[in-house]
C-alpha cells in the first residue's frame, strides 16, 4: 500500500476488515496502514439481492473476502458461476467487465474485482430492463 486508506464511518456503521466486522459506536476515521481486505457496509449485498447473474456473481467474491477462511471454496464456486454468466451475456461491456473481474480474482485483488463488477450493476440493469421480443414480434 502505497499511502494510508482511510475509511469514514458515522456511529452504527458497520466496515469488514480481513474478515473481522467494526461497528463505529460514534463518527470515526479509521486509517489502515498496511494492505488490508476491507468492505464497507453499503457494499455488502444480502443473499435477498442476489437476484441477477451478475448479483450472484458479486455475492460469491463478497463472500471470499468477508470469510478468508472459506476463501478458496468461494473463488472455486466463483470460477463456475463466472462460466455461466458469460454464457447469459451477449454485451461487450459485460463481457469486457467479466473478463477483467476474472483476471483480478487471478491475481488475488478480489477488492479490485468486486469494485468492476460492481460498475457492471448498472449495465446489467439497463440489460435486464429491455422488453423482451416475443416470438410473433420477431418473426
Amino acid at each position: 500500500m502505497s499511502k494510508p486508506m482511510q475509511l469514514t464511518l458515522k456511529a452504527g456503521d458497520r466496515v469488514f476488515i480481513n474478515g473481522a466486522v467494526l461497528r463505529a459506536n460514534r463518527k470515526v476515521t479509521l486509517e489502515l496502514l498496511n494492505d488490508a481486505t476491507f468492505l464497507l457496509e453499503g457494499h455488502v449485498l444480502q443473499p435477498e439481492e442476489t437476484t441477477t447473474p451478475l448479483r450472484q456473481l458479486y455475492f460469491v467474491l463478497q463472500a471470499a473476502l468477508m470469510d478468508p477462511q472459506n476463501a478458496a471454496a468461494a473463488e472455486k464456486l466463483f470460477s463456475n458461476l463466472m462460466f455461466r454468466t458469460r454464457s447469459a451475456f451477449s454485451s461487450g461491456p459485460i463481457l469486457s467487465g467479466l473478463a477483467s473481474a476474472e483476471a483480478l480474482v487471478a491475481a488475488d485483488r478480489c477488492f479490485d474485482a468486486l469494485r468492476e463488477i460492481r460498475r457492471l450493476l448498472p449495465v446489467e440493469a439497463e440489460i435486464l430492463a429491455r422488453p423482451s421480443l416475443s416470438i410473433a414480434e420477431a418473426a
